[in-house]
């Protein structure tokens, strides 16, 4: 079953998070040490995808890697997202107005170029980062997208842009090419009222779904991905999966988003998900298989910090230092 690993390569070129030193894949040498990762994934029968994700408004023009790119903080409109917070930069700053790029083809050109350094590092496809309120989700989005070009206006318009990376990527993967998208918004400042949102995630996924793509992947409302302006929750709570599974029907559908084993058992026996993902369940339990097998909980804590900010000599701290159950 493909998985995703976190990886970009125009993140790196035109812009980062909160989230420092996060991996690319932008030169030879970045290439090389992937290939590593690839070749020994393959050892052991497996296959790898490499998530391509452009965070669009939501870096800063501090950021080192933002420097050192160049470039202004590139989207498709100057509109700030609220909130943020970059912890790697003095004085903690939040997010800021954006540069509105003038042709989001250019963008698109660097997502291929992405995708063929991935296939050149040995990667088997690539799954687009459309969710969480990054630049896909941006176009997509009444809130923060209000240009008035061939890109915005309609629904038509605002779903142009994710489709048009999917194709540039299929030309150099085939088949192997995926979408994530989670249409409650809420995380990064977008979310639209429920019936835009039905409507313009209902086209996208349908137009998605005829690129005939190895799968989609649907993002359900997460209550630690929402956030909260002037006392209210930023997210449109509805039914991901009743609201767009019925849509796809060519691509597999895969589910994400706090996912418990009972849960994954009635998706997949009801044919509403043919698989589902599992992140921090995963990372914080090394033995999860033989905890569900033996009735045993799932109580580690996510070491949130050092997954994501804070640094340590011992890299491991957060990511494999999760102690198993006792048996």
């Amino acid at each position: 079953m493909p998985f995703t690993l976190g990886d970009i390569t125009i993140r790196n070129r035109l812009g980062m998070t909160k989230c420092p030193h996060a991996p690319g894949i932008r030169d030879s040498e970045q290439i090389s040490a992937w290939k590593k990762i690839t070749d020994n994934v393959h050892a052991a029968r497996g296959h790898i995808y490499a998530q391509l994700w452009h965070v669009g408004r939501l870096s800063h023009p501090d950021a080192p890697e933002q420097k050192l790119a160049g470039v202004p903080v590139y989207v498709l409109s100057a509109i700030a997202a609220r909130g943020g917070k970059f912890l790697h930069l003095p004085g903690l700053p939040g997010y800021v107005t954006p540069t509105a790029i003038k042709d989001p083809w250019t963008i698109i050109q660097q997502y291929k170029q992405a995708a063929v350094n991935e296939k050149e590092a040995g990667f088997d496809g690539v799954e687009l980062h459309g969710a969480n309120g990054y630049l896909v989700t941006q176009f997509l989005d009444t809130s923060s997208n209000q240009r008035t070009d061939q890109w915005d206006g309609s629904v038509e318009n605002r779903s142009r842009f994710g489709p048009e990376i999917l194709k540039a990527l299929i030309d150099v993967f085939g088949r192997n090419v995926s979408v994530k998208l989670s249409p409650a918004g809420g995380n990064s400042d977008v979310g639209m009222p429920l019936q835009e949102t039905l409507k313009t995630f209902g086209f996208f996924v349908a137009e998605a779904d005829k690129l005939n793509l190895t799968y989609i992947t649907l993002v359900r409302y997460s209550p630690l991905m929402d956030v909260e302006f002037d006392g209210k929750k930023r997210a449109t709570i509805h039914n991901i999966v009743e609201s767009y599974r019925h849509l796809i029907k060519n691509a597999k559908v895969f589910v994400n988003a706090g996912i418990t084993p009972e849960e994954r058992a009635k998706l997949i026996s009801s044919g509403k998900a043919d698989a589902i993902f599992i992140c921090f369940l995963w990372a914080t339990h090394p033995d999860l298989v033989k905890r569900i097998q033996h009735g045993k909980p799932l109580n580690n804590i996510p070491d949130i910090p050092h997954l994501y900010w804070e640094s340590e000599k011992d890299l491991k701290v957060g990511y494999t230092n999760y102690p198993g159950a006792e048996y």
